[in-house]
């Protein structure tokens, strides 16, 4: 697995800005103490921040665990969970719940929130902020979380740290006491703060125990939470990238929990059922077989007409690929012995080297190729490398000390985590498997349904991944969804969703009776809702309310199928016209040409709004008017 593999931020950063160094003190918080379990309670306030919608109330903070609470595993230490909750702009107490979720893995859900489909989005100076019309809030109600510990907002135990980037915007982040009351200058690639411990073995390391983790956080934030007491009481997930992992493997485990529940066999004495119904995934990395085999040949063939790897090396990848003891044998000779190896344990030295192996040739041929090759963003293939796109302005905003104190957070922002990352490297944990499997026995066991999103311009995870995961799911109607169901168009606006203007065809919908769908959002890049948030929306409002997913006029039945080609190739695009200018934003070293980013680590950039506007003597700190 690769740092940032699919995550929306490669390197992680601690967000400070030359003001804002250590979170400011919290006040304004409630602390409710758990009726149900000894030493775990929550604490939240309202920010009044973000969703200024008349009326309409959010509540931000933790649900904290102790240690040792998760039971057959080995967790000493706290997990104190992060989280954001706003009510559905329209009749919340009878609006259902969504929980979202992004990626990385220890990709902060920040980045939905802020850049995506929440309530706001942060304006160009990333101080600002203004609503979003197509806030997935508008009719649910809307739980953001940053997990797995040590995630974003998350952390196990309060540590005061420096980080220091180096010329290629990689970062090291130390534990510092700061004992002799001395704090260092900080500039753009050297700052402080307080985040969580970084130690890796204090934090979940699989899909399977982040699943754990959080069923104990809504077990929690469920009926405790006093201010969610809605009539409707489903629970959907939204989930991306990464999330293709965590989705499938959070709503089996709460699945599972509900029938020990029903059956008697709960180790939990006061556990509730938890109502499921909607599975949504948003450019999943659903399994990574298809995954690789996808990313050989997305930048081949795609329907935008960019040949990005020419004939003979696009063949090469799948000789390698397919050949006997190649690539393909070697990850299924790793998931196969990495299945003997109990979840949440490193495996043995043999193991570790044949999935070590098999995982840098990989890293190599797919992932570290597609940028060197093509010099295209993995994230959407018609914008360049450093891409500008979507706009990183939350990045500077969640830096401010009256933000992170509306917020009631006693930790600094990080995007993404490469503490969580690197312990799920070390477990191997997406080349385990078992997510079709896992998704076929939802569909059949369960009454939840299933819809996927998937914007074509994406390379990391892509629509033609998506689609043959799609195909591949082991369910009793598999065939039928392959052989029965055809494409047909996206159509948004026209008034659908309290939208108006004439209906446009935004992607194609496969979908068959209420239960399952796959959809191709067009000229969208990884994180769908930022390049098309009406269609985005208009999936998801459509799933969550019972109507089929192409046109959103139709409440359909077991016998409901969409008609037309079984082959959605034959939907063209064209790459958009004019050519699209990166700015280098210091706080998203990624974002930065090579050039640039070296004036920012001499100190010669001249930086406002954390954004690189010129070059002199001196330069200056981020988030200053220069």
């Amino acid at each position: 697995m690769k740092r940032g593999i699919v995550s929306s931020s490669f390197a992680c950063s601690l967000l400070l800005g030359a003001r804002a160094q250590f979170p400011p003190k919290r006040e304004g918080i409630t602390v409710i103490q758990s009726k149900f379990h000894e030493n775990v309670s929550i604490s939240f306030k309202e920010p009044g921040i973000c969703e200024t919608t008349p009326g309409v109330k959010s509540y931000s903070g933790y649900v904290h665990l102790p240690p040792n609470l998760l039971e057959h595993e080995d967790q000493g230490y706290p997990i104190n969970t992060f989280f954001w909750f706003f009510e559905a702009r329209k009749d919340p107490a009878n609006a259902p719940l969504a929980i979202w979720l992004n990626g990385g893995p220890g990709g902060s859900s920040m980045m939905g929130l802020l850049e995506e489909n929440g309530p706001c989005f942060v304006g160009p100076d990333s101080n600002s902020t203004y609503l979003n019309p197509w806030s997935w809030n508008n009719e649910v109600n809307m739980l953001y979380i940053d997990q797995p510990v040590q995630t974003g907002f998350s952390y196990d135990v309060l540590t005061n740290v420096t980080i220091q980037l180096d010329e290629s915007g990689e970062s090291v982040v130390t534990p510092t006491e700061f004992t002799d009351g001395q704090i260092p200058t900080t500039n753009n690639t050297y700052r402080i703060g307080t985040l969580g411990s970084q130690n890796m073995s204090h934090t979940t390391n699989t899909t399977e125990r982040a699943a754990h983790a959080l069923w104990h956080f809504m077990q929690t934030w469920l009926f405790e939470f006093p201010h969610y007491k809605p009539s409707d009481d489903r629970i959907s997930l939204w989930a991306e990238s990464y999330g293709g992992q965590y989705g499938p493997a959070v709503f089996s485990f709460f699945q599972e929990q509900n029938e020990r529940i029903a059956n008697g066999s709960s180790e939990h004495s006061g556990a509730r059922p938890l109502h499921l119904d909607t599975l949504g995934i948003v450019n999943g990395a659903i399994d990574w077989s298809i995954l690789v085999e996808s990313c050989f040949d997305f930048p081949y063939n795609n329907t935008y007409g960019l040949q990005l790897y020419n004939e003979t090396f696009h063949a090469s990848l799948v000789h390698n690929w397919t050949r006997p003891s190649g690539w393909r044998d070697r990850m299924a000779e790793c998931t196969l012995a990495l299945s003997q190896t109990p979840h949440g344990r490193a495996p043995n030295d043999t193991t570790a080297a044949l999935c070590a192996a098999i995982e840098q040739d990989l890293e190599t041929a797919c992932f570290d190729t597609f940028p060197s090759e093509t010099n295209r963003a993995p994230y959407d293939i018609a914008h360049p490398f450093h891409d500008p796109f979507p706009p990183p302005h939350l990045y500077g905003y969640l830096t401010q000390a009256p933000i992170l104190a509306a917020l009631g957070v006693p930790v600094n922002y990080t995007p993404t985590s490469l503490t969580v990352n690197d312990a799920f490297e070390q477990t191997f944990d997406p080349l385990r498997g078992g997510v079709l499997s896992a998704l076929g026995a939802l569909l059949d066991n369960s009454s939840v349904k299933l819809h996927l999103m998937y914007g074509d311009r994406d390379f990391m995870a892509n629509w033609l991944g998506g689609e043959r995961a799609s195909l591949a799911i082991p369910w009793h109607r598999q065939q039928e969804f392959a052989d029965t169901a055809g494409y047909a168009p996206l159509v948004v606006g026209g008034g659908s969703g309290g939208g108006g203007g004439r209906e446009t065809e935004k992607g194609v919908t496969r979908q068959l009776g209420p239960g399952f769908s796959f959809t191709r959002v067009f000229q969208a890049g990884h994180e769908v809702p930022a390049y098309q948030p009406e269609a985005a929306y208009e999936v998801f409002r459509r799933a969550m309310g019972g109507l089929d997913v192409a046109t959103g006029k139709v409440a359909f039945g077991e016998r409901f199928r969409t008609e037309g080609p079984r082959d959605a190739w034959g939907w063209r695009n064209e790459v958009p016209e004019g050519v699209v200018e990166g700015r280098c934003y210091v706080l998203k070293p990624e974002s930065c040409e090579e050039e640039v980013w070296r004036a920012v680590v001499d100190g010669t950039a001249v930086v406002r709004d954390w954004f690189v506007v010129g070059r002199g003597e001196g330069g200056g700190i981020g988030g200053d008017e220069l």
